[in-house]
């Protein structure tokens, strides 16, 4: 062999023990990733069928709660605006800017917070449940309609009745955390001696169901359930629609669409659970006088006392502050 045929045979060897080792380091660099690599179908949790199942409340309650925060100084006006004058038609008549101003200057700003705790533990409750019930309803009809011949979408009418279910459901679990919410809100309108100065929505609850009974955690449910149903009826019937609508008739972006459909919601919403929520307001805050006997002895009682001594449009007062109330909720 000669010499050219020795060097040529060399490097040839050379170049195949180059790419050998080359190969054998890009396989261990590959197995080494391998290893390291985390196995996302046991550790990614949001994929589990049972994370799925619960993401609806879950996102629910954090919504809800978030929410509440934000809102919680005007939901204490509301009730404050709804308790004004009660039993007399040409008593007060107060308004969101003087009723601030009257918290304020009785106590300090965070006085408009009062009772955040138990709002956040009825959004916690209520709220979870409330949206939580209707993605599952909405789901299941979807899930139907799908499986019909013609294959129909999901109508208005099925809208309206997984919001009705859902808020109804979703009021009787949470309506103990409505109660105490309203405690802790109207007690600051009772003479100092008389006042409970509940610490928290815990002690307001303890309390609430040594003193009266825990029967007495679930006064009003009447009018709570009816509030809610009406209040889901115009908030996530009218918004499913009014997003429909939007979707067919303008360019508009995801975000606008969804804003505006929120506002037309929030606007039904208030109409229809107006005056639920003020006869849900009256019976929760009312509590046995000097002679053991209630105001009001239910919610059709209380419906006829408010029309008689005050007046039909007592029920819509403070729509405005209600609508601001609910906006962000939708």
């Amino acid at each position: 062999m000669s010499s050219t045929s020795r060097a040529m045979e060399a490097a040839k060897q050379k170049t195949d023990a180059a790419v050998a080792a080359v190969k054998e380091k890009s396989a261990r660099a590959t197995s080494e990733l391998k290893n390291a690599a985390p196995d996302t179908s046991s550790t990614d949790l949001l994929h589990r069928p049972l994370m799925r199942t619960a993401l609806p409340f879950i996102n629910g309650g954090l919504a809800g709660m978030t929410a509440t925060t934000v809102i919680q100084p005007v939901d204490m006006i509301k009730v404050r605006l709804q308790l004004a004058g009660e039993g007399v038609k040409t008593g007060p008549r107060p308004t969101p800017l003087s009723i601030t101003r009257e918290i304020i200057a009785g106590g300090k700003v965070l006085d408009l917070y009062t009772g955040l705790s138990a709002g956040l533990l009825r959004q916690a409750v209520y709220t979870t449940a409330r949206l939580g019930f209707f993605d599952t309803f909405m789901n299941r009809l979807q899930s139907r309609a799908q499986a019909e011949p013609q294959g129909r979408g999901i109508g208005f009418r099925e809208r309206a009745a997984a919001g009705l279910a859902a808020g109804g459901l979703a009021a009787m679990i949470g309506n103990p955390a409505d109660l105490a919410l309203i405690r802790m809100q109207s007690d600051g309108l009772k003479p100092a001696a008389q006042q409970a100065k509940y610490r928290s929505v815990v002690d307001a609850l303890v309390r609430i169901a040594r003193v009266e009974g825990v029967g007495a955690l679930w006064a009003g449910a009447a009018p709570t359930v009816a509030r809610a149903m009406a209040l889901n009826f115009g908030q996530l019937a009218f918004f499913s629609e009014a997003k429909q609508q939007l979707k067919k008739h303008t360019a508009w972006s995801s975000r606008t669409q969804t804003l505006t459909a929120s506002a037309v919601a929030g606007f039904f919403a208030s109409f229809f659970s107006l005056p639920f929520d003020f006869v849900k307001t009256r019976l929760q805050k009312q509590q046995p006088g000097p002679d053991g006997k209630l105001p009001y002895r239910g919610m059709a009682d209380c419906f006829r006392k408010v029309a008689a001594q005050e007046g039909l449009m007592r029920f819509y007062r403070g729509f405005g502050t209600y609508y601001v109330r609910i906006a962000p909720h939708a």
